[in-house]
């Protein structure tokens, strides 16, 4: 099975911006108290102000702002690591913070060697639901059970969105907010969703301004004021486990955990499997 190319960016300066967006956002959420710093004086926003952040890295403040306004400096990843401690990352928003920057992070271990064909294979010989997602999170191969779990993955016919089933795969997000089921099916919807578009920024990195994405993200926007909102607020997390409630119209009320592994040599390519831990009410 070929794995499709990686589409260049249609802006090289797209991910600087990103970046430097990125770092103010934190920067601004982070105190002064937080960082360990005394509290000087009026301040008109909470956060650090370019010299405090500057200081806490070991670099110049005009450095920060030509950062924070997208220009292409070129971070190291020994700056990057300063960054990222000083302004608190957690492990998500530090891969994140790598990936956008275009560098690897020094802390991050070495993969070993596996096909991804045999990802792509293993979801059928799966009993329970198992699927596995690209970068974009279509769904590039899953089991009958996760089929029938998730209805089919059909997108409404009645949002302004028609996407014919022969044009590709179904894509986790568009059932996420354009198949009106998904709401009542997955337990806890608003806080599932406001989370896996988190989760989703961090797993796109520095490809956000690649075409694919970038054209995934503005139709989701455009199309769900909830997606809008949440992708807005710039947060990313960590894709976990844990469990995972469904209220299924045809099998009553179901519970899985959740288990996510990633393809070695793709790591964009990532098996979800979901394991029984509870019987139907």
């Amino acid at each position: 099975m070929s794995l499709p190319s990686s589409s260049m960016p249609s802006d090289p300066h797209q991910g600087s911006r990103l970046l430097g967006e990125f770092i103010r956002l934190h920067r601004n959420r982070l105190s002064p108290a937080a960082a360990g710093l005394p509290a000087t004086g009026r301040r008109r926003a909470p956060g650090l102000r370019r010299e405090e952040l500057a200081s806490l890295c070991g670099v110049s403040a005009t450095w920060i702002t030509w950062l924070e306004q997208g220009r292409p400096v070129a971070p190291s990843a020994k700056t990057l690591e300063r960054v990222a401690h000083a302004l608190q990352l957690t492990p998500a928003e530090r891969a994140y913070l790598f990936e956008l920057a275009q560098r690897r992070d020094p802390s991050e271990p070495a993969t070993p060697t596996k096909a991804v064909d045999a990802v792509l294979r293993s979801v059928h010989a799966i009993v329970h639901p198992a699927y596995v997602l690209n970068q974009r999170w279509d769904v590039v191969a899953g089991n009958a059970q996760a089929l029938d779990l998730f209805l089919g993955w059909q997108t409404s016919p009645a949002t302004p969105h028609t996407e014919p089933a022969t044009e590709g795969p179904p894509n986790l997000l568009r059932f996420l907010f354009f198949n009106p089921q998904a709401r009542g099916l997955i337990e806890n919807w608003p806080l599932r969703s406001q989370r896996l578009v988190a989760e989703f920024r961090a797993d796109c990195g520095g490809r956000l301004h690649t075409s694919p994405l970038r054209a995934l993200i503005d139709e989701l926007s455009a199309l769900s004021p909830e997606f809008d909102a949440f992708w807005k607020l710039n947060d990313v997390q960590e894709r976990e486990g844990g469990e995972r409630g469904f209220v299924h119209p045809r099998h009553g009320r179901l519970v899985y955990e959740q288990l996510t592994l990633r393809a070695a040599l793709h790591p964009e390519y990532k098996l979800v499997m979901l394991l029984p831990v509870a019987t139907p009410e």
